[in-house]
């Protein structure tokens, strides 16, 4: 049974329990659910982000179907050539206010147009945040909404290399219209997001004690219609107490928390460590069932990253503007993108060799990882031919091939992703890049 606040707390109120205990049990919607039904095979997303565009030439194969080739770039994936799906020829079609870096960020995951606004970019219009939700959060409100998918956080936003300033080149993720979600930017942040409520847990038990006597002192004054909700309430407190028992020494999750080095700092040179700490954390949260939506971002758009672990002191920015013949920029940018691919084996394969959680296979099989960006290519600043590789299981589609999308607006891939959890939405984004549906991946 699944209660709305206003009613629940009204309800509350009708049972005579005291005002100290109606905040709590208002604040517990997903505690009112019941427990997710045991045996349903999970569906989980995660969406990579790396910036500035890619090298074309050593990015996308040569052949359609299953026969592809995996090119220098897309080299650290071939492990997994069977679990990917290659789309060719999908492009971010989305027009109006903000650069192309403003609008290949913001509009990457939301499909819909940035409002006006006062932040100038390289274009003659200055733009703002986007009119809509993105496809992730989308995605979460729906799982969210069902009591068999619901999770402690339902999504959660990892950054790697992602600095404090907010605006339409930082932020990929949206809840709405004008309405940016910041990801964690550093391990340790996301560690305490995620572990690091075990004292606040404590206190509530002291209060659960008090709320159960309330219970029982109006038990005898309700009329016999009204105390199947009392024994529902009565329920949840249990529930919620065993809960806050077991979260209170972290012995109810299935792994423990990855335990995080000290004094690695949020800065450029730590960034291949930051984002391993990030990528452990974020299958750690998977398995413990934290949430189905996760969202993994390097840098920002325009990112200026100094890949100097590649023995690359250019800024990634500035290199991704020198023209192809620029033979030492290019071999750079090459080198860059695939450490990209590199870092993204590795979530694919901690995935692989983690076994889904009650159900048959790994991870990987009931997990789709969609590795994207927001240009086609640096130098050129194009929104066409958007890098989109999906890599895993649990969405029903036909994987191990390379396909064209045919000039297809990005929209329809969204739609596609919501299609798959159940959740059949006409359009997204602009309703007009949609309006031809799904794109057919089975």
């Amino acid at each position: 049974m699944t209660l709305d606040p206003i009613n629940r707390r009204s309800a509350l109120r009708q049972l005579g329990l005291s005002s100290l205990s109606l905040p709590i049990l208002s604040q517990a919607s997903n505690l009112f659910a019941e427990p997710a039904k045991k045996g349903a095979p999970k569906q989980r997303l995660i969406v990579m982000f790396s910036p500035n565009g890619t090298i074309p030439d050593h990015f996308w194969p040569e052949k359609t179907g299953d026969d592809f080739e995996h090119k220098t770039i897309l080299k650290p994936l071939e492990p997994f050539h069977d679990k990917t799906l290659i789309l060719r020829d999908l492009h971010n079609k989305v027009r109006g206010d903000g650069d192309n870096h403003m609008r290949g960020m913001s509009c990457l995951l939301t499909g819909i147009e940035l409002f006006p606004g006062n932040i100038q970019g390289g274009s003659d219009t200055p733009a703002g945040w986007p009119k809509g939700i993105s496809i992730d959060r989308e995605i979460c409100k729906y799982l969210q909404s069902k009591d068999e998918t619901r999770t402690r956080f339902g999504a959660l936003h990892f950054g790697v290399g992602v600095k404090d300033t907010a605006d339409p080149w930082t932020r990929m993720s949206y809840d709405g219209p004008n309405q940016p979600v910041t990801p964690l930017p550093d391990p340790y942040e996301a560690y305490r997001k995620l572990y690091g409520k075990v004292r606040e847990k404590k206190r509530v038990r002291s209060v659960l004690d008090d709320l159960r006597a309330d219970l029982k002192k109006v038990a005898d004054r309700l009329p016999e219609t009204d105390r199947k909700l009392l024994i529902e309430h009565t329920k949840l407190v249990d529930r919620m107490d065993k809960e806050y028992a077991a979260g209170s020494s972290l012995n109810n999750l299935v792994v423990k928390p990855p335990e995080l080095p000290e004094g690695i700092r949020n800065q450029n040179e730590n960034l291949p460590q930051l984002g391993r700490l990030q990528i452990d954390l974020l299958v750690n949260s998977f398995v413990n069932d934290f949430a189905r939506v996760a969202t993994l971002q390097y840098t920002k758009s325009v990112g200026q990253a100094k890949m100097n672990w590649l023995d690359i002191e250019d800024a990634h920015h500035t290199l991704s503007h020198e023209p192809d013949k620029n033979k030492a920029a290019y071999d750079k940018l090459v080198r860059i993108n695939t450490w990209f691919a590199e870092e993204l084996a590795y979530l694919l394969k901690k995935l692989e060799s983690t076994p889904e959680p009650g159900q048959k296979g790994s991870m990987l099989d009931h997990t789709l990882v969609i590795w994207t960006n927001e240009l086609g290519k640096g130098n050129s600043h194009t929104l066409n031919n958007i890098p989109f590789v999906l890599i895993g299981g649990g969405f029903g589609f036909k994987m191990g091939r390379s396909i064209s999308c045919k000039n297809s607006a990005h929209n329809r891939l969204f739609l596609s992703l919501a299609h798959a959890v159940g959740h059949p939405l006409k359009t997204f984004g602009n309703a007009k890049l949609s309006a031809d549906g799904p794109l057919d991946l089975g």
